[in-house]
């Protein structure tokens, strides 16, 4: 309500209603401005947490290992859990420092075929029909396949895969456009 009483005196009064004046006394509560500090706060360093175990799982989690294990075990190894084509594989290898598996030794073909998934390695004759290399350009010296095996079906099966039977000549070739699952593998020395 506005009154005018006389030439300058001017008087106002306010009626606050009954939420504007709950409203005030919610912010008179005391502390309520630090409880709203700490759950922002709180809030802000969840969000840091998430980026900073996002970040040390996809750049620090090899190293971090790799002076322990690098005398028991030259390699570190990525199964993965979904199916891609050979070259999808390889470039979701090749983008984490890495490339699909190269098969050294008995040692490591029998841990690899305990999986018992068929599984992309690192081998193909993509460039020269017949001729088997590694990711990494080396000849294929010796090999697991099947009974057989390469058997290159109409010149489409220049990629390798490790079977999923346990026996321990169990490769295959086989489309690089078949979506398989695969085995990425970083060297550590």
């Amino acid at each position: 309500m506005v009154r005018f009483e006389g030439e300058h005196q001017i008087s106002v009064e306010h009626e606050e209603s009954a939420s504007s004046a709950k409203n005030e006394a919610i912010k008179k509560i005391p502390g309520r401005n630090a409880f709203r500090l700490i759950l922002l706060s709180f809030g802000l360093l969840c969000i840091l947490q998430v980026a900073l175990n996002i970040s040390l799982r996809l750049t620090f989690w090899p190293n971090s290992f790799k002076e322990p294990f690098a005398t028991f075990c030259p390699s570190v190894y990525y199964i993965s859990y979904g199916t891609k084509t050979w070259w999808d594989s390889r470039r979701y290898c090749q983008e984490r420092g890495a490339d699909l598996v190269i098969v050294n030794s008995r040692e490591e073909q029998n841990i690899l075929r305990r999986f018992r998934q068929r599984l992309w390695i690192g081998l193909t004759d993509a460039r020269e029909e017949g001729v088997w290399e590694w990711v990494d350009g080396t000849q294929l010296n010796t090999s697991y396949w099947r009974p057989g095996e390469p058997n290159s079906i109409k010149g489409l099966e220049d990629c390798g895969e490790i079977g999923s039977s346990g026996s321990e000549n169990n490769w295959n070739d086989i489309s690089c456009n078949f979506k398989n699952y695969w085995i990425c593998e970083r060297k550590l020395q």
